[in-house]
């Protein structure tokens, strides 16, 4: 390093002491933030409870749980409905400490797609930077899609526990009253998110509140009526019946989508990094946070429908199986619409949290140019202080995709099968190419796991390499028009999109993140420099970063 790139390089380190000296929280972060090359333009509002809190909203349970419940039901009963449960809260634990610990090192709204493109060898930096980075943002858009899909047909069955005097269904429900509601809601969480940007932590706050208010309800009021009476606890935790079709074994695999659909939020609020004071330790520790809390939320919820469960084989007939449970164990369809309010909310909650972040990384990805039409895209809102283009952007796409399904009713399925295979491959990019270069990069960051790191990796690698098929699988046999699921092909038209885009434009033009005149990396925990960041100036085809 020459003379004048060292001081140069020392300039950057300090600028962020002297500013935090000065007493504004922000500062600090945003001196890291432009040391990574950007510029701070959104305002710094949220603490480590807020970020927490928008982290379970993003999954959002009850909510989360109760939306996808056939799934389980299907792959064997309570069995899978506990278990699975248990066992992916504990997989998700592993790959939140994993981002937590390389998000603590680089905090950027650009998420696992800048984290990807930092970590990587020099050779494939900008090529699996583009890779993870479309498929986050497709990822976040697809799982905001499956959110307001799966309020829709929720709601429908909340609204039909009321039956007229021949005991059917008050609300016929046409597909195009479906895609009317669906658009309603889709247009309601962007608009709350969009005008409501200063007051969400506090909503996120009140959802926390909510949430346990209305599982506390849900769980003393079914215990206690019970009309159809109460299962033993061997058949609450034990009972496995598979009717999916598929072997036992795959079977109660293919139960885990249920928790997989709810826990796939994990690593979204990584993109609120630069709205965060202190993201480097505030956002590591929050998603850590958010997984036992939502584990023991979940298992509030999940526990008390399994002994007040009605017959199985007419449960696994139903789309929507929660209303109809809560329905047969108070023996009233007033009360049990009652106890589906909260949940009915939390809907609107959750897809206005994932509205904001799927807003934050379709416009941190257009910041770095990797979108057509980026110019657009990367526009703050400085009125709202939100990225209102990026966010309108995101909610096109998934109204023209909810259009899907005038053509087949089972678009739900491959919403949520994409959102998830998608933010799967971008969590685990950064996870992987971290683990290919000795988790080095990692050392200096304020969340450092140690040796546990690498137990952490594994893990929530395998756990990757698990969900990719899983979720592409049809979730029963034999497979029917009704039954199939058009995952893999939703995904395979964004994979074509992205690829058109690169050949046609990204591998010429796209260069990733603005590392060109970095000085260095942030400064460490230990007052070192954390490795990543060239020390001097790049060639301009290809960033060069330096590696210890």
């Amino acid at each position: 390093m020459s003379p004048q790139a060292a001081t140069g390089a020392a300039a950057v380190v300090a600028a962020p002491e002297i500013r935090a000296s000065s007493g504004n929280d922000s500062d600090d972060a945003d001196g890291l933030l432009e040391a990574m090359g950007y510029k701070a333009e959104l305002v710094r509002t949220r603490s480590t409870w807020h970020v927490a809190f928008m982290s379970f909203v993003l999954a959002s349970i009850p909510y989360g749980l109760a939306t996808t419940l056939y799934y389980p039901l299907q792959g064997g009963g309570p069995a899978v409905v506990i278990w699975g449960w248990v066992i992916v809260s504990l997989i998700i634990l592993c790959v939140a400490a994993s981002l937590g610990e390389i998000t603590s090192v680089y905090p950027t709204a650009g998420g696992v797609y800048y984290q990807t493109f930092m970590l990587a060898p020099a050779k494939i930096r900008r090529l699996s930077a583009y890779i993870c980075g479309w498929c986050y943002v497709v990822g976040n858009i697809t799982i905001t899609l499956a959110v307001q899909f799966g309020t829709t047909l929720f709601y429908v069955a909340c609204v039909n526990v009321f039956t007229n005097s021949e005991g059917e269904e008050i609300w016929g429900a046409e597909t195009y009253q479906i895609w009317l509601t669906f658009l309603a809601i889709t247009l309601l969480c962007n608009a709350i998110s969009a005008f409501g940007n200063r007051h969400l932590p506090l909503l996120d706050t009140f959802a926390v509140f909510w949430t346990f208010a209305g599982i506390l309800a849900i769980l003393i009021t079914v215990l206690a009526v019970a009309k159809e009476g109460r299962r033993s606890a061997e058949y609450a935790f034990t009972h496995f019946e598979p009717t999916s079709g598929w072997p036992a074994g795959w079977s109660f695999m293919v139960g885990l989508l249920h928790a997989g659909y709810a826990t796939s939020s994990t690593g979204m609020v990584i993109s609120m990094c630069e709205e965060v004071q202190h993201p480097a330790t505030q956002v590591p520790k929050a998603m850590v946070i958010t997984i036992l809390i939502n584990t023991i939320g979940g298992l509030l919820f999940l526990v008390p429908l399994m002994f007040v469960l009605p017959d199985l084989a007419l449960m696994v007939q139903l789309a929507q199986p929660v209303p109809a449970i809560l329905k047969s164990a108070v023996g009233s369809e007033g009360g049990a619409f009652a106890l589906l309010v909260p949940i009915m909310v939390l809907g609107i909650l959750c897809g206005t949290a994932c509205t904001t972040a799927a807003s934050r990384c379709t416009w941190a990805f257009a910041r770095d140019g990797a979108i057509p039409g980026s110019k657009w895209w990367k526009v703050v809102n400085t009125k709202l202080d939100v990225p209102l283009n990026a966010m309108m952007l995101s909610m096109a796409i998934q109204i023209i995709l909810g259009a899907i399904y005038f053509g087949s009713p089972v678009a739900f399925n491959a919403f949520s099968g994409v959102g998830v295979i998608s933010l799967t491959l971008s969590y685990a990019a950064p996870i992987a190419v971290s683990m290919l270069e000795g988790r080095a990069q990692v050392r200096g960051g304020k969340f450092f796991l140690g040796k546990f790191g690498w137990l952490c990796n594994i893990i929530a690698l395998a756990w990757s390499a698990l969900a990719l098929p899983l979720f592409c699988m049809p979730a029963l046999l034999p497979v029917t028009p009704e039954t199939v699921n058009y995952a893999p092909a939703v995904l395979v038209g964004f994979v074509a999109i992205a690829a058109a885009w690169y050949a046609v434009w990204g591998h010429k033009n796209y260069r990733g993140p603005p590392t060109e005149s970095l000085g260095v990396q942030p400064v460490s925990r230990d007052g070192g420099v954390v490795p990543g960041l060239s020390s001097g100036p790049q060639q301009a085809s290809e960033p060069s970063i330096k590696k210890d």
